[in-house]
């Protein structure tokens, strides 16, 4: 089979992979489609060298149809539509016993921290595959694992039908939150400064606004009849975006963090005092996220595919990754691993 390996100094070489029998509790899938995430984005960049074992095949928004089975699986079978929920937990942790085996201690994100879906055919455990229905394609189902973020973000944020939550950021995650959010039934705006991500959130149907061009707070505070926004997403990591967020809310307002920073930032904690605000950490998934996200795609209600601005094939993952340098308009690329 191919594999598409990262080597490092942004290159990607693609050769003959193994493929690995799979073993007690492990299903084998040929691998269908997998999109390319900021993270991976990073790896791409030597951002993230001292973590990954170079060379290695990374990537994790997997899509694929189960193969092969090992002894002790019940929950899948040969022929099922299949999606990954690509992290390995140690169950043994205080964090894994308290139900949480999505932060553990030392949990360890496949596709990062082990080998990931750019190739042909991936050998997983079993516990962390979602079935699909027929009518979601696999090209649609390479985006359910980045919407079981979402999914997680809404539901970490309690957010509730005729609830105002304003998204900053309007990015790949950013659209999907706010895709969830409208189905949920809430008010949703988008904060954004990219003109493409703005005309594209525009198109869906979103209300937008760019904080460049006038002043956010008082767009909120004007639409909400000056009481503030119910929960406020920030997706963007940046400076700004932590500035500004508790100004946007009402008394009790909830912040949910979802953009990843990694640098300290400075934020109004005089708000949090004087309104009870909540920040809210949001990191991967739940079960129930990837089962919710599952659900709201075979319902074919959200403009998933909209967000889809390439698919490349296995043998074309460098022009891939490349695709995305200088591009303001690049949102999710996919790269379809089964070769004819």
């Amino acid at each position: 089979m191919k594999a598409a390996y990262y080597n490092g100094n942004k290159e990607f070489k693609l050769t003959a992979g193994t493929e690995v029998a799979p073993g007690q509790g492990e299903v084998k899938i040929k691998v269908a489609y997998c999109g390319i995430c900021g993270t991976d984005q990073h790896i791409f960049h030597g951002v993230m060298d001292k973590r990954v074992s170079i060379p290695q095949v990374i990537g994790h928004e997997a899509s694929g149809v189960v193969v092969e089975i090992g002894s002790g699986v019940d929950n899948v079978k040969v022929g099922d539509k299949v999606v990954v929920r690509p992290l390995n937990w140690c169950g043994e942790c205080p964090t894994c016993e308290a139900g949480n085996s999505h932060i553990c201690t030392s949990l360890k994100f496949m596709g990062i921290d082990s080998i990931g879906a750019f190739q042909e055919y991936w050998t997983v455990k079993a516990r962390i595959l979602h079935k699909c229905p027929d009518n979601i394609s696999l090209k649609t189902a390479a985006l359910i694992e980045p919407l079981a973020v979402a999914c997680h973000d809404l539901r970490r944020g309690r957010l509730k039908a005729g609830e105002y939550a304003v998204i900053l950021g309007g990015g790949p995650i950013g659209l999907l939150i706010a895709m969830a959010a409208r189905e949920a039934g809430a008010k949703v705006i988008i904060s954004e400064i990219n003109e493409y991500r703005l005309k594209l959130a525009v198109d869906m149907g979103f209300e937008t606004f760019n904080p460049l061009q006038g002043d956010i707070k008082a767009h909120v505070m004007a639409a909400t009849a000056n009481t503030g926004a119910d929960v406020v997403f920030e997706v963007t990591a940046s400076a700004p975006g932590a500035a500004i967020m508790t100004e946007l809310l009402r008394p009790r307002g909830r912040i949910v963090l979802v953009g990843i920073y990694s640098q300290p930032q400075t934020i109004n904690l005089f708000n949090f005092f004087w309104k009870e605000l909540e920040m809210i950490g949001a990191r991967v998934y739940e079960p129930e996220d990837f089962d919710q996200a599952v659900k709201l795609t075979a319902e074919g209600k959200l403009p998933l595919e909209d967000i889809i601005s390439g698919v490349y094939n296995l043998t074309e993952i460098q022009q891939a990754f490349e695709s995305f340098e200088g591009n303001s308009t690049a949102m999710k690329v996919l790269v379809q691993c089964e070769q004819n």
